[in-house]
């Protein structure tokens, strides 16, 4: 078992995040658990689909919403991976140089204003880096669920991590 400082194991390979870890510190097959949850609000929902310009009335227009199959506005997809991504970040990419890819993005079921979001991340694979001596690769598996335990993100993302040799700048 690889543990970083102010880790709190919750299970048998299962771990509640504190902040970020070194290449060494992740083994395939742990899961973290992101810890807070996020609540979405509408103001969140409205203001991230307007600075992204995003012209869809299903997520800010209440009557549109109304006239849907879902009765109401939906969360932006696109908001709720930032949120879901930024709820790792502490754990899985604090000490990341660079993000190298995202996939296999899927939104099984949708986002309303007023869901709760819980996240995890598996590590999926890791090996260092060919080209970059004192850094090494790391994918992931996210997900998250809303409060009724229904899973509403998915993605799988590719990180380049120092080695705990290699450290990070100070800042």
């Amino acid at each position: 078992m690889h543990m970083v400082r102010n880790v709190i194991e919750v299970g048998e390979n299962r771990y509640r995040e504190d902040y970020g870890r070194y290449y060494e510190d992740f083994t395939v097959g742990d899961i973290y658990e992101h810890r807070p949850a996020r609540t979405i609000t509408q103001t969140d929902n409205i203001w991230f689909t307007l600075l992204t310009m995003n012209t869809h009335p299903l997520h800010f227009n209440d009557e549109y919403g109304r006239d849907t199959e879902f009765g109401e506005c939906l969360v932006n997809s696109a908001l709720t991976l930032s949120i879901v991504a930024g709820m790792s970040v502490s754990d899985v990419s604090h000490k990341t140089v660079a993000n190298l890819g995202w996939s296999e993005i899927k939104m099984p079921n949708p986002v309303f204003h007023g869901d709760t979001l819980y996240a995890e991340s598996e590590v999926i694979d890791k090996r260092l880096s060919e080209s970059r001596e004192g850094d090494g690769i790391v994918t992931v598996r996210t997900s998250a669920e809303n409060q009724r335990g229904d899973t509403v993100m998915e993605f799988e993302r590719t990180m380049l991590i120092p080695t705990r040799e290699k450290g990070i700048p100070e800042n």
